[in-house]
């Protein structure tokens, strides 16, 4: 079929052109005495996107799952005491990994559409006077369902009952697209992967931990060998890795990070806000509702799409990519059929989101539901025409 492969699910998310042919290179020699041109820069332009001056970034030729991993393996030990929450397909693998590994999950289970309990941890963290709990685990973006949470909330949750768990976050789809500082929020692992915000194949997990994270990995006991600390930090340290690196997403990783850094964090954000609030006029539209329960809950990288009960999620999806060449996200387990997800994040801009409205859609009305054509869309150019992001926030266009 002639034309673009349009892609809108929320990772793996478009790749500039610029980082592509960044990664368009021969292989090189891991080992040169000149490889470390590359690494040492980069690790300081990620530790600051993720706004971490205390501690230190690491990378993993993983998923975000090897992340997670990392995380849990360098700084708890088997049977530690944990609260988590689960509220979604992503913080429930999350939950299920603290389990397989042996920690003692005080899960707390939330309607899907809502997230992270702050309240619901605070009491918790209040309770516990003899400091049982080790970490305190938050989704800060649930992809499933379209929720952001309130990660500065659980910082002060833990301030407030002046506990000394570690905060552990997965920003998976989170960071480099939606508002997040390690520092000033006291994240101690924080979790992301190269192929969402990062605008990168999936193939790289990053994890960026504080200092308080570096002392606990000197108590942690778990036996680790691929995502030792230990091993990494004798070889970053000289700009190399205990393994053999993937070279080519890290070239396009640095280019990745000056197009970040060159636009400005906070403007950063400010375009996932004003792209989200796009797609989110477009479903007022239509006469449907997101899966995310309240506006504060709402995600600026993915909005997940109830559709009609006598309708099933899958058919848009199904048309979308068959006729208009054109992904759009599915739902996963319990929201299965229930949604389809449009993916806002990363590389892209106006009339990007309003391809993926426009193909939603197309495809709503190919599959009998009740929808004018032009509505979603009118709904997100009028937005769009009538704001502009400036300075790190929409105004009005003049």
């Amino acid at each position: 079929m002639p034309g673009y492969n349009h892609l809108f699910i929320p990772g793996p998310t478009n790749i500039p052109e610029e980082v592509r042919m960044a990664m368009n290179v021969s292989m090189q020699d891991m080992r040169a005495p000149d490889f470390p041109e590359l690494t040492k820069p980069l690790f300081e332009k990620l530790a600051k996107l993720f706004r971490n001056s205390t501690g230190r970034v690491f990378l993993y030729p993983s998923s975000g799952t090897g992340a997670w991993e990392a995380a849990i393996q360098n700084t708890l030990s088997p049977g530690d005491k944990v609260l988590m929450s689960r509220f979604g397909q992503f913080s429930h693998l999350w939950v299920d990994m603290a389990q397989r590994f042996g920690l003692d999950v005080d899960v707390i289970d939330c309607e899907w559409g809502t997230g992270v309990p702050v309240e619901k941890y605070a009491e918790k963290l209040k309770a516990d006077s003899a400091h049982e709990i080790k970490a305190v685990f938050a989704t800060h973006n649930e992809t499933a369902t379209g929720v952001s949470s309130d990660i500065k909330g659980v910082r002060r949750a833990l301030d407030d009952a002046n506990h000394p768990a570690l905060l552990m976050v997965d920003g998976v789809s989170s960071i480099g697209s939606i508002e997040f500082d390690q520092d000033a929020w006291g994240v101690d692992c924080a979790v992301s992967g190269s192929q969402k915000g990062f605008m990168l194949p999936a193939g790289l997990g990053i994890l960026s931990v504080s200092k308080w994270a570096l002392d606990a990995h000197k108590r942690a006991e778990y036996s680790r060998t691929f995502f030792s600390f230990e091993d990494m930090i004798a070889t970053n340290d000289q700009g190399f890795f205990p393994y053999t690196p993937a070279t080519q997403l890290l070239r396009g990783l640095d280019v990745a990070c000056d197009m970040l850094i060159d636009e400005g964090l906070e403007n950063v954000w400010a375009r996932h806000n004003r792209l989200a609030t796009g797609v989110r006029k477009a479903v007022d539209a239509w006469g449907l509702r997101l899966c995310a329960k309240e506006p504060k809950w709402h995600s600026d990288t993915v909005s997940a799409i109830m559709v009609p009960e006598d309708k099933d999620a899958r058919d848009v999806i199904s048309t979308a990519y068959s006729k208009y060449n054109t992904s759009l996200g599915t739902g996963l387990s319990k929201v299965m059929g229930k949604v389809f997800r449009i993916g806002h994040l990363g590389w892209l801009n106006e009339g990007m989101v309003t391809t993926a409205v426009s193909v939603a859609e197309m495809s709503m009305i190919e599959n009998g539901f009740d929808i004018k054509a032009g509505s979603g869309v009118g709904a997100a150019i009028e937005h769009f025409t009538s704001t502009t992001a400036q300075s790190g926030k929409a105004i009005a266009a003049e």
